[in-house]
């Protein structure tokens, strides 16, 4: 067993002892979660797992800006007393803050303070493994919350005092089964996904009563014999096809669509399952009441790098080329920046570009917007196929965001990754990982003359055009973004353990604060009377830790000196 592993099964073990207890609970005058709210959030709250059902990661609040953010200070810490990647936003709604943790943990805490009301720790099962151990949020319905567990269950607590009010099992966790995701709330139905792409799993989308946790519908990402989309798959390569749906989605509540990015196909060498293979490295769009798939757009097809497109595109009123349209926005990770126009019965390609430099697509065809493949670059059984961007794409799951005041996309890079990997065929165990090759042969170099690694983009979507890009010389950039109305970028992501904010309009670095850890998780701001604060958790672990541990000893300023551990830090203007 590796030092991982075993760091991973004593949180685990740890985890097992502690259910909820309160500290300073329960929570006074708490303000219950509505359709209305959640669909027009009050400017200080944050209470979406990107703020607003759009997914833009923008936050109106103004009081922090270009003029005085130099003055940003922190004002509290809380320690969360795990390991691992710490990936979720902390939940606000009206002064009480919620922070899902990995090994199954919700605090909540006051807003202002950071006094603990309570605390709820997940009793995880002593053989639970899986490769992303961590937490993306609860999502919020009247006086509950809900958190999705990595043992594969959804949990409703009582937002006051922490209580379980129903648990419902969704799948096998023995099977490679888990979820990782912020549970999307529409109309008093908790959606979720589930992940375990690469223990051969087939994926799907399931929504429950968020009264009665009663399960309401499943749609599976792989379509079954019958169902449109079965004859993209051959033989039987669909029971075992992956397509995880790792990441919270979208929803558009004006032609009440929930949109959902869905992962990569398995095993990884796109030989072992010939075909186009829908649903997979897709976007869904979904009926959130039936669970009917109302069309689909396809990223790319066949994945064999294990490019996952999970995470859900952002919904952005867009005006190109002369016309208005509602569009969807997806920097992928197949490295090409995706303009799509959604309409309620189809989703249109309008043009995508390579944002990181990639040796794989040689185009896309205007028509349909299918990348036109360079064979060389992809894996195949018996061959080392050496590919870029690397497996972790131009971007992974972290967030992108949008700012509707500059009109400006904000895309956490990866440029100069190079990997690659021989495919091997290997038989399906359940709950034993199904990669297509042996995990010690997966490759990850940086291209030759690379002078950097991370870069902050800024894109202007309606023209195609960059604004600019900060550049990261030793480091990754392994976390989501967010903008504000004060003309802010609110970034962490690097192996610096740094906390920085940027000009939105110029990309000029106006502050920075150094953290305990790495932060792989999105920042977000919030208003408690009167004043405005930001939040983020650090928390290194997981991929960005991987990528790491690649890299040390080979590259510069690629050395395993990250510590783990998380904390949730808040910051407000110094008041002088």
């Amino acid at each position: 067993m590796t030092r991982k592993q075993l760091l991973l099964s004593s949180c685990v073990a740890f985890t097992c002892l502690i259910s909820t207890f309160a500290v300073a609970g329960p929570i006074d005058n708490y303000s219950p979660v509505t359709s209305a709210r959640l669909e027009n959030p009050e400017p200080g709250n944050w209470m979406l797992y990107r703020r607003t059902y759009d997914g833009q990661g923008f936050s109106p609040l103004d009081q922090i800006n270009t003029s005085n953010v130099k003055d940003l200070k922190p004002v509290w810490t809380f320690s969360t007393g795990v390991l691992e990647g710490h990936e979720a936003p902390p939940i606000v709604n009206n002064g009480v803050m919620f922070v899902a943790t990995p090994m199954g943990q919700v605090i909540a805490l006051n807003a202002k303070t950071g006094e603990e009301y309570w605390r709820y720790k997940r009793q995880l099962p002593d053989d639970l493994f899986q490769l992303h151990p961590t937490s993306r949020g609860v999502g919020l319905w009247e006086d509950k919350l809900y958190l999705a567990t990595t043992d594969d269950h959804v949990v409703a607590l009582d937002a006051k005092t922490g209580k379980v009010l129903w648990d419902t099992k969704v799948q096998d966790y023995k099977k490679g089964q888990y979820m990782t995701l912020m549970p999307l709330v529409v109309d008093g139905k908790v959606i979720v996904g589930g992940s375990g792409g690469e223990f051969g799993v087939r994926g799907y989308v399931v929504a429950f009563d968020a009264g009665s946790g009663k399960e309401l519908w499943r749609t599976f990402t792989i379509p079954g014999e019958g169902e449109p989309g079965h004859e993209t798959w051959s033989g039987d390569d669909w029971k075992s096809g992956g397509g995880a749906a790792w990441m919270t989605g979208t929803y558009d509540k004006d032609t009440k669509t929930v949109y959902w990015g869905i992962g990569n196909a398995s095993p990884w060498p796109g030989s072992m399952h010939p075909g186009d293979n829908l649903y997979t490295s897709s976007v869904l769009a979904l009926d959130p009441d039936s669970g009917k798939i109302k069309t689909h757009f396809q990223y790319h097809q066949n994945d064999s790098w294990d490019w996952d497109e999970v995470d859900a595109p952002m919904l952005i009123d867009l005006q190109r080329e002369g016309r208005s349209f509602k569009s969807l926005i997806h920097p992928g990770r197949d490295a090409i920046f995706w303009v799509l126009e959604r309409k309620p019965d189809k989703i249109n390609y309008v043009a995508g570009w390579p944002f990181v430099k990639t040796n794989v697509w040689k185009g896309i065809e205007a028509e349909t917007g299918r990348p036109i493949l360079d064979p060389d670059h992809k894996p195949v059984l018996g061959k080392r196929v050496e590919f870029c961007p690397s497996l972790w794409g131009g971007k992974d799951w972290p967030s992108a965001a949008y700012s509707p005041n500059t009109k400006l996309v904000y895309v956490p890079a990866n440029e100069n990754f190079c990997g690659g990997f021989t495919g091997e065929k290997q038989p399906l165990v359940p709950g034993q990982l199904w990669l297509g090759t042996k995990p010690e042969d997966i490759g990850l170099f940086p291209a030759p003359n690379a002078d950097h690694f991370g870069e902050l983009q800024a894109w202007d979507p309606a023209t195609g055009k960059k604004v600019w890009q900060h550049d990261y010389k030793t480091s990754q950039l392994f976390g989501s973004v967010t903008a504000t109305a004060g003309d802010l970028v609110l970034a962490g992501g690097t192996n610096d353990r740094a906390f920085r904010i940027f000009n939105a309009k110029t990309g000029e670095l106006l502050w920075e604060q150094k953290t305990n850890s790495g932060i792989m998780a999105m920042p977000m701001s919030y208003e408690v009377d009167g004043t405005q604060y930001i939040a983020v958790q650090s928390g290194w672990g997981v991929d960005a830790q991987r990528i790491q541990d690649a890299l040390a000893g080979k590259v510069a300023g690629f050395e395993n000196n990250v510590p783990q551990g998380g904390v949730i830090w808040v910051f407000a203007l110094n008041k002088k």
